[in-house]
């Protein structure tokens, strides 16, 4: 299956890019956009090429563009959310690495599109053992930390059961990412203390390991002039010195941790943040300038060929098809993306650990949606059991 949680390689050093594209006026969108499958395709042929596991992931605007910028259902980002990580589960198998499908920051305004996700988690799970998405992350970072914990313990006792990663954040990303804006945040917030990230640790480790800690050391989301950001990587090994110690534990970095705002990043802040046990880096704004300037290129090497739909160089009647044809100017963007993510994969480390296995032609599914074999009469009792533990309030 395209999401094995194979303790051998999960989230050990995987590259998670987010979903970036262009919108349709051609201008550079934050968001998952109107050709989302392109970038997603993008990715996973990135990661079949660096012999890499990938993560790919959904965000509230990105899940919206996916369904439609018109529809203004309530739950449009949860249902286009949906709609890529069906889209990623039915292809991901053909590129022949492990892919984890994720969502990204979910602020407290955004929990109903958390809740619309895991529903289908649930649905899913119901129907085929295992969930539709791996992995979900709750950034509740501008509440209180004791709330801000208490509603990670919630929803992760719910995740668990079903085997789905829980990613949270404790102290503040700056920059904007996906119209949470914290550009004038107070520079402190930006770097998370050992005792912040212990205290997740201690509420969460008691219902499972499938968790990770999104502490800041000054990361941002963007891209910014060198000299504007000071990332601190190194407070990193503090949370995990932190966290041996108050575990007792052999083990020198006993938390997983992940690195936000990954673009623009240095190849030595990169390399001091995996050292201290960064296991997940995201990059987004650099894979958006990847695929943009992929299409820009294009568009400056074939300027004549793209003023209209005929008449050309070649002559007044001479077609174009050939140079506007949407696959012709996106597979540009997307190879551009595909050699970006091919540097990010080697800076992480994790170029060259997963060897593709592309099946043999032919021998997948066409639909590879198999429901697992029911009991009836278990699923009976389980369900009575279920109906009685709710009618005596047990949680």
């Amino acid at each position: 299956m395209a999401f094995d949680w194979s303790p051998a390689w999960h989230f050990s050093r995987c590259l998670f890019l987010r979903l970036a594209c262009t919108s349709n006026s051609i201008s550079a969108n934050r968001s998952t956009a109107e050709f989302s499958s392109s970038t997603a395709n993008a990715v996973m042929e990135a990661a079949a090429k660096c012999n890499s596991p990938v993560m790919i992931q959904a965000s509230n605007g990105g899940g919206q563009f996916m369904a439609g910028k018109s529809i203004k259902d309530k739950n449009a980002c949860a249902a286009g959310s949906v709609a890529l990580a069906l889209h990623v589960r039915a292809m991901a198998p053909y590129y022949g690495i492990p892919v984890i499908m994720h969502s990204d920051h979910c602020a407290k305004k955004l929990l109903p599109w958390f809740d619309g996700m895991l529903e289908a988690d649930e649905t899913y799970f119901a129907q085929y053992g295992e969930p539709l998405f791996s992995s979900h992350m709750l950034d509740l970072s501008e509440e209180p930390d004791e709330e801000n914990i208490a509603i990670c313990v919630q929803y992760f006792k719910k995740m668990a059961p079903m085997k789905i990663w829980l990613e949270m954040e404790i102290g503040i990303t700056g920059g904007e990412e996906d119209g949470v804006n914290n550009e004038d945040v107070d520079p402190e917030k930006l770097y998370t203390s050992p005792e912040q990230v212990y205290s997740v640790y201690e509420a969460l480790a008691p219902i499972g390991d499938m968790f990770s800690i999104a502490a800041a050391f000054g990361n941002v989301h963007g891209v910014y002039k060198p000299g504007n950001v000071t990332l601190q990587p190194e407070r990193l090994l503090k949370h995990q010195s932190f966290a041996k110690e108050k575990l007792s534990s052999d083990d020198d970095k006993p938390i997983y941790l992940v690195m936000h705002g990954g673009s623009g990043s240095t190849e030595e802040e990169i390399k001091t943040a995996v050292s201290a046990g960064v296991v997940k880096m995201n990059v987004d704004t650099d894979t958006q300038w990847a695929y943009w300037d992929g299409t820009r290129a294009f568009v400056a090497a074939n300027h004549d060929y793209l003023q209209g739909q005929i008449g050309n160089p070649k002559g007044p009647d001479a077609p174009n098809k050939k140079f506007y044809d949407p696959r012709v100017w996106i597979r540009k963007a997307e190879e551009s993306m595909i050699a970006r993510c091919g540097a990010a994969f080697d800076k992480l480390g994790s170029k060259d650990t997963f060897p593709a296995k592309k099946p043999e032609s032919g021998s997948l599914p066409i639909y590879g949606f198999q429901p697992i074999h029911h009991n009836p009469l278990k699923d009976a009792v389980d369900g009575a059991g279920k109906m009685i533990g709710n009618l005596l309030g047990k949680k």
